[in-house]
């Protein structure tokens, strides 16, 4: 029987970077595959798209550069994790991946004072509805402390 993966959502941002490198480190160390994971949704409004004139495959492409660059920026060339850029709001498609995961990682943005405090939304959403533990890595200001 396979191990089930270690799911890390992946915005770009400088946690979720630092949460991939825990999540990889966490795997090596429990035989555990990793799968970076990269939502993207476009938002519509009465039925036409935000953004007017859009090519799916595009934003779609834009977001998997994405996630390769942070994929590299976290564990350089040649790094041995799986990745996938799914349609869908961050925190459905975090929840979805939990099913079939052993542990969701996830990096907090912190936005300092009492706004962080709070949870994110995805983060929040990601916590009460997951299939499987998850861990929110706290925002690197705040790990220090």
């Amino acid at each position: 029987m396979d191990a089930k993966p270690i799911v890390v959502g992946v915005d770009g941002s400088a946690d979720s970077v630092r949460a991939l490198r825990w999540a990889t480190d966490y795997a090596q160390a429990t035989g555990a595959p990793v799968r970076a994971l990269m939502s993207w949704n476009v938002s519509t409004i009465y039925g036409d798209t935000f953004f007017g004139n859009w090519d799916q495959s595009g934003v779609e492409a834009k977001h998997r550069e994405l996630l390769e660059t942070a994929v590299r920026e976290a564990l350089g060339e040649g790094a041995q994790v799986e990745t996938a850029v799914e349609h869908g709001h961050a925190s459905e498609v975090l929840v979805k991946a939990s099913h079939d995961a052993q542990l969701v990682v996830v990096g907090s943005r912190g936005r300092g004072g009492f706004g962080g405090m709070l949870l994110g939304s995805v983060s929040q959403h990601l916590v009460t509805h997951a299939r499987c533990p998850v861990l929110v890595m706290p925002h690197e200001g705040r790990a220090k402390r």
